[in-house]
């Protein structure tokens, strides 16, 4: 099993699309195979981005630019945090246990890095670096609710960090002129971690990016990921014409 997946490699325009929590796979040389979670739990937002991989896919296609997507699950190891980061294995997810990750030692998670957290990483700076003026847009998608608190009104939220936040800042105010979305700044959290995938790969490199959460009801079926690619797509060129030099 890869760590990642690339569709488009080849495509020219200056858009990368990534999708790190693009599924709820768990190779079989981790725990053989299984995290000891019953189906319905992996099936849950805690395993992966309910709807993000189709909607990458749709929205790189309509861009014309390359997709990354990792092809092993949150649980395993989170590719969206940093290497030193205390959530890189999840032992406890939005009231679940993980039963595999309870007892996992540096040795393991060495492992879990170098077949898989840095490979996918490794994929993703190549691609970045096929141009010099790459524009990173990292697909997510939330849950409508966590368990024990309020639901979530937005529809799409923009995260983004001030270290870089040109294009974030310019999407949300074009986003917010849309009069049947709800959209979050910086929400339903906050867009930077230290070490997650757009510090590295957008941040550190001065790369301008954005971070786009959908909230997973509205992109759970195929027609719905391809009637938000086909949405965003002409928004995102827009916005980013409009950017001054």
């Amino acid at each position: 099993m890869t760590a990642f997946e690339i569709e488009g490699a080849d495509r020219p325009s200056r858009w990368l699309v990534t999708c790190d929590h693009a599924s709820n796979r768990v190779p079989p040389e981790v725990a053989g195979g299984d995290l000891g979670l019953p189906a319905a739990e992996m099936g849950r937002h805690i395993a992966y981005d309910v709807g993000a991989a189709g909607l990458a896919r749709a929205l790189a296609d309509r861009l014309d630019g390359p997709c990354v997507l990792s092809t092993f699950s949150r649980l395993v190891i989170d590719p969206n945090r940093g290497e030193k980061d205390p959530t890189l294995v999840m032992r406890l997810y939005d009231g679940t246990i993980i039963p595999a990750n309870r007892h996992v030692d540096a040795a393991e998670v060495e492992r879990r890095l170098e077949t898989l957290h840095r490979p996918y990483h490794a994929a993703l700076a190549r691609l970045a670096a096929r141009r010099a003026d790459t524009v990173i847009v990292a697909i997510h998608s939330f849950t409508p609710q966590l368990q024990g608190r309020p639901p979530r009104p937005w529809h799409v939220g923009i995260l983004h960090s001030p270290l870089n936040d040109r294009f974030s800042r310019a999407l949300i105010e074009r986003l917010q002129g849309e009069p049947d979305l709800c959209v979050g700044d910086n929400q339903p959290y906050l867009g930077h971690l230290p070490g997650d995938s757009i510090d590295r790969h957008a941040l550190q490199r001065d790369r301008l990016n954005t971070l786009i959460e959908l909230r997973h009801d509205l992109i759970r079926e195929e027609g719905q990921q391809q009637a938000w690619a086909e949405r965003l797509a002409p928004i995102l060129e827009e916005v980013l014409a409009a950017l001054p030099d």
